[in-house]
């Protein structure tokens, strides 16, 4: 019922986790749910943590500018409360961002031809050019951060965190 390491035995977060939950009388407490979506989460803040102390402090990015960056590098132009929902944030924290990355040269904004209340973010030539710099070295982190599964392992959580995802409509 628990989720083991290598050596089946629990994680020391996930014991002190156990230990706390199953004294709180919750009639139906599944602990795989709990554990797993506690490790998604450690996974995801460690991720963020070692990408901006390794890779975005050197360009004075933090995660969310990051991914704002990526998003309009891979579409060029993006509506602003799509850009929002991408990143997961909302508009306002987008605007402040956006005057960051505009401060910075990265990106500038512009309103819709047709209509004056949709604004879209673009990135500039030196955004393009920062994000070609910055990217590969994201990358190699992406990469060590797996480097310890092997290829089966990762296609399988893959397809596992993908299915989650769109079950879940993230």
């Amino acid at each position: 019922m628990h989720s083991f390491n290598e050596d089946g035995e629990l994680l020391p977060e996930e014991i002190d986790t156990i230990n706390r939950l199953t004294k709180i009388p919750i009639h139906s407490l599944n602990l795989d749910a709990i554990l797993i979506a506690t490790n998604i989460y450690r996974i995801a803040q460690g991720l963020r943590n070692k990408m901006e102390r390794e890779v975005l402090s050197q360009y004075g990015l933090s995660w969310t500018a990051f991914s704002m960056l990526y998003d309009l590098w891979i579409w060029e132009s993006i509506e602003t409360k799509k850009l929002a929902q991408s990143a997961g944030v909302s508009k306002a924290t987008i605007s402040n961002i956006t005057k960051t990355l505009e401060q910075k040269e990265l990106c500038f904004r512009k309103s819709d031809i047709r209509d004056k209340r949709m604004t879209y973010v673009v990135l500039t030539d030196k955004g393009k050019q920062v994000m070609e710099e910055l990217y590969p070295q994201f990358h190699k982190g992406e990469i060590e951060i797996v480097s310890g599964l092997s290829v089966e392992e990762q296609k399988s959580m893959e397809t596992l965190l993908r299915r989650l995802i769109r079950e879940n409509d993230f």
